[in-house]
């Protein structure tokens, strides 16, 4: 059963394919699994071999283009009729400076008259590299390339209502896995066994509602760590007593998320852990306030360094990014970020993950939330107290 009805995937292409023609783009080639994903359905793990859903101003509907192996999985997840969802011959994947997948999809474009048309790709992906491009170019020589990276990102922007009851359960499935983690938490007790029972957690679900996979592996690290931003857990370390703890998670249910991050400290915490976590709150709150349509990403990030900046503290890094539907290696949506110089104005059913965090010197806080822009503010999907926990 698809997760989605088919008029809603068929309002998603019209839509891109109403950016596409204001950007006087002819064909798009998606290649970005999350983006294959809301305009196809197109569900599988198979992201690691060359692959990609064809939209086309001239065709109705997307045309999903995967790995013999992995047909079924795409006939089974897709919304279109069979025709659209076509298969290429493991051979080239064999000898790729030989024969490519890219010299197949170019075939399948040639086949369909769409060979000399100006074609967007997604230059900037996690999914596109140069020798893709190459061969697309000696594929399509009469072809007029042009980067449409984040096309399709900015459609995902604002979300229905599935799409939000989607993410309110992968919210729900994040705070039973950060509740549980912490209380797990404590001297003596091996790093690698929270991780593990992360991993349960976030998988178990809700009891009701099963989870998946993240995007991302769970960030947890302890002590000095703290002061990097990406450390997973030791193999071998033990919590300590005395030991600053952060832990960022996300719930995945139908590959939509809800980050959520916590601090957490064994013992008596030192009073600049203790004021750094009471300024984090403190500008979160203010950013969370700014938010509402109408107001620019720059402005919600202004409201929160502003706040920061009163006690002696700046953040150089984006303190926000836009989340929902997600495959490794990031859920983030990569289109509007709470950063300087963004002027994407806010819509309702927007979502964010508002990522307060500072990495200082030895040490680092990070307290956030999975956010949605309201018809007048925003609203907290993640639900959680907002504290610095001590153990």
């Amino acid at each position: 059963m698809l997760p989605f009805e088919k008029a809603e995937y068929q309002e998603r292409v019209r839509k891109v394919k109403t950016s596409m023609e204001e950007q006087g783009i002819e064909v798009l080639l998606i290649t970005d699994p999350s983006n294959m994903n809301y305009v196809s359905g197109y569900d599988a793990m198979s992201y690691y071999v060359p692959q990609g859903v064809i939209i086309a101003t001239g065709i109705e509907e997307p045309v999903c283009i995967v790995r013999l192996q992995d047909l079924y999985c795409a006939s089974e997840t897709t919304w279109m009729s069979e025709e659209n969802v076509i298969a290429y011959p493991d051979k080239y994947l064999w000898e790729p400076k030989v024969l490519h997948v890219m010299d197949f999809i170019g075939g399948f474009l040639k086949e369909k008259g769409l060979h000399n048309k100006k074609t967007g790709l997604e230059l900037d992906a996690y999914y596109f590299s140069a020798h893709w491009y190459n061969r697309l170019e000696t594929t399509l020589p009469d072809a007029t390339f042009v980067d449409a990276t984040a096309l399709v990102n900015w459609v995902r922007g604002q979300k229905s209502i599935r799409e939000l009851e989607y993410m309110q359960i992968a919210a729900r499935i994040v705070e039973k896995t950060m509740y549980n983690a912490i209380e797990r938490i404590g001297v003596g007790v091996r790093e690698c066994h929270v991780a593990a029972e992360v991993y349960s957690d976030l998988v178990e679900g809700t009891g009701v509602y099963g989870g998946e996979y993240p995007s991302l592996a769970p960030v947890m690290p302890a002590g000095e760590r703290t002061a990097g931003a990406h450390f997973s857990w030791t193999t071998e370390g033990k919590y300590q007593d005395s030991q600053l703890v952060y832990m960022e998670l996300s719930g995945s249910y139908k590959r939509y998320h809800a980050p959520l991050t916590r601090t957490i400290f064994i013992g008596e915490p030192p009073e600049r852990v203790k004021e750094t976590a009471k300024i984090v709150i403190e500008g979160l709150n203010v950013a969370l306030s700014a938010v509402k349509p109408g107001v620019t990403c720059e402005e919600v990030e202004k409201a929160w360094q502003t706040t920061i900046n009163k006690y002696g503290l700046e953040k150089e890094s984006r303190m926000g990014y836009t989340v929902g539907l997600g495959y490794p290696p990031v859920w983030m949506e990569n289109s509007a970020f709470f950063k300087p110089g963004d002027t994407t104005v806010l819509k309702p059913n927007m979502t964010f993950h508002m990522m307060p965090g500072m990495w200082l010197d030895g040490y680092g806080v990070a307290i956030t939330e999975t956010i949605r822009v309201t018809e007048n503010g925003c609203e907290t999907i993640t639900r959680f107290p907002r504290e610095l926990f001590v153990k």
